[in-house]
């Protein structure tokens, strides 16, 4: 089958289907979600037009009606996480920002922390730069397929360590770690346990008092299917007096005094807040209380096993993490031995509108740990808003590139196959 059979053949039915005006087959939802869920563009519009105003500030309707809806927006997300109290849900602008206010300012020399090696660098950049303060990070080794046993931590634990730092789920590999595991050994140590959800939340049903987590941060833009520049973590009452603000500044409480107020949520929610962002993730997430997090489950596991299981009959390809009938997320990360992994990004794209993501995925640990460093690899993560032909024409356009050696870039050291 020829390059313009292969596309005829699509039809250009998904190129627009669900897609919004996106000129092409969006692959890349672990980096963001699109399209977003139905009423988040008309959420964040709505707001701007009709309201625009802040919160905690007005004596005035339209001031009390934007504080209901970002109180709204805490209780969805407490019945999303079970989270027990909608003020110790705080926002932030990402989960990145939450992860630094958490870390930083709960860490302190002399303390160790232990994390997996799949960390993505928003956990690895803030504990290096709190590494140079005298916190001590032990990174405890995933196998090649991303896999953890909560008993690989034991040996790691010191009277000095103080909390465990994890993902829910690799941004590379879609490896699922065992949290609740995790939670329980926090428990029998007494460690703080943190949780980095980005890869998990709207995908998997995650219960905080299940994880025995003591703070669980969650970003809008990916699997919550809300716009970027939202997010915001969840501090359990322990944990709450314990971490020192980020930022400081006006809260529109206490104003008669220059100290930052104690209360939640406004002691970690200084300044104004993304209040569009917030209006567009209370959409998304009477979206996906609707849908039901077990059928989105479905619908994307059922994409990515069959893109799986196609792409093994492939030659010359690495596909990471679990196999196909393993639990995951929606990730498939691909190794191309005989290719160059950026041009077949590339050519993905030029050649037949498939977008997806190339590189280490802000997560060179867990490249090192997968045996994908220096060059990365191509993910494909997918979304419950596509469909199996999707899957389909993207398996043609890889298998047309694969056997096209003429228009591909061979790598400079070829790689074999890690045994």
């Amino acid at each position: 089958m020829n390059l313009i059979t292969i596309r005829a053949s699509y039809n250009g039915e998904a190129l627009t289907k669900g897609n919004g005006v996106m000129n092409g087959l969006y692959l890349d939802n672990a980096a963001t979600s699109f399209p977003k869920a139905p009423g988040v563009a008309d959420a964040v519009a709505g707001f701007l037009c009709n309201c625009g105003c802040n919160i905690n500030r007005g004596l005035y309707t339209a001031s009390f009606e934007a504080a209901n809806i970002v109180y709204e927006t805490r209780e969805l997300l407490c019945n999303l996480f079970n989270f027990p109290k909608p003020e110790n849900v705080i926002f932030t602008k990402n989960i990145t920002e939450s992860l630094n206010v958490i870390l930083k300012g709960l860490l302190k020399p002399g303390d160790h922390v232990l994390v997996s090696s799949l960390e993505h660098n928003a956990v690895m950049r803030p504990l290096a730069s709190l590494a140079k303060q005298g916190v001590e990070v032990t990174a405890v080794l995933c196998n090649q397929k991303g896999e953890l046993s909560s008993g690989d931590l034991r040996p790691q634990i010191k009277s000095t360590t103080k909390a465990v730092i994890m993902t829910h789920a690799s941004n590379v590999s879609g490896t699922i770690l065992p949290l609740e595991e995790v939670g329980r050994l926090c428990r029998e140590y007494d460690l703080f346990f943190i949780v980095d959800s980005a890869q998990t939340a709207g995908f998997l049903t995650i219960d905080f008092d299940k994880l025995g987590a003591d703070a669980l941060a969650f970003t809008g833009h990916k699997g919550l299917l809300g716009p970027q520049g939202i997010g915001g973590f969840y501090l359990n009452e322990k944990l709450t007096s314990l971490v020192e603000p980020l930022i400081e500044g006006g809260t529109g409480s206490a104003s008669d005094s220059v100290l930052q107020p104690r209360c939640l949520p406004d002691r970690f929610e200084a300044g104004t807040l993304n209040l569009p962002g917030i209006y567009g993730l209370h959409a998304a997430l009477k979206y996906i209380a609707a849908e039901g997090i077990s059928a989105i489950k479905e619908k994307e596991l059922a994409l990515v096993q069959r893109f799986m299981e196609n792409v093994q009959t492939l030659p010359g390809i690495q596909l990471l993490g679990p196999d196909p009938n393993q639990d995951r997320t929606g990730i498939a990360s691909l190794n191309f031995f005989n290719h160059d992994n950026a041009d077949i990004s590339y050519r993905l794209f030029k050649n037949f509108g498939i977008m997806t993501r190339c590189g280490l995925h802000c997560a060179p640990a867990a490249h090192r740990t997968l045996g994908t460093y220096p060059q990365g690899t191509v993910r494909f993560s997918f979304s419950h808003f596509n469909s199996m032909k999707d899957v389909d024409f993207t398996i043609q356009a890889l298998s047309y590139l694969t056997s096209h050696d003429e228009i591909i870039t061979l790598r400079p050291h070829h790689q074999s196959p890690t045994p």
